[in-house]
């Protein structure tokens, strides 16, 4: 891409105390020392989305449907950070996937996760498959931290940064070729679901 592309990071958890934003600072604070200066921080325990889905697709939505909307049209890949609850992502973030189609589709999405012994990798998994129904690509590296409340030291930097630091880059190189890919192919040739 002749440019660095315009990333959606997406906070997935919206729990008391999360764990998630040391993460979430570590991932862009890292991104941006890696060349990837666009990104649009969007947490979902600011974002006040409602809870309650539409009966229709053509339904009014609320204004912070709107917002995020479009914060994620304007974006040419995501990055979605979720924690692992009971095996699987949190229903905040199932939520905030539901309110939206188009601006989902034909874009790649990449996975930062962290949890107890698995690393989030399970709900990784499991996002996939919702992420396949959207229409999206989603890539093959992951950056997951596995007792990730060990990982970090108290002032929110890896202990250990070459394997983690490493991951994001092989994550964000490739997350960046398919934005690249998928950007001219949709200018090329609208997407259609």
């Amino acid at each position: 891409m002749s440019h660095s592309p315009r990333i959606a990071f997406i906070v997935g958890s919206t729990r008391t105390g999360r764990f998630g934003q040391v993460v979430a600072n570590w991932f862009t604070t890292q991104a941006q020392e890696l060349g990837y200066p666009h990104i649009d921080l969007i947490d979902l325990a600011e974002a006040d989305l409602p809870v309650v889905l539409p009966g229709s697709a053509t339904a009014a939505r609320p204004t912070a449907v709107r917002t995020v909307a479009r914060r994620l049209a304007e974006a040419e890949a995501f990055v979605v950070l979720t924690p692992e609850y009971n095996h699987s992502f949190p229903a905040s973030l199932k939520n905030a996937i539901d309110w939206y189609q188009q601006e989902w589709q034909a874009k790649p999405v990449g996975f930062v996760s962290y949890g107890g012994i698995s690393g989030g990798l399970r709900a990784v998994e499991q996002l996939r498959q919702v992420f396949a129904e959207l229409h999206t690509v989603t890539v093959r590296d992951s950056v997951s931290f596995h007792q990730a409340w060990e990982q970090f030291d108290d002032s929110g930097l890896p202990r250990d940064p070459t394997g983690c630091n490493g991951a994001a880059k092989a994550l964000l190189d490739q997350l960046a070729w398919w934005a690249q890919a998928l950007t001219e192919a949709r200018a090329a040739r609208p997407y259609t679901a």
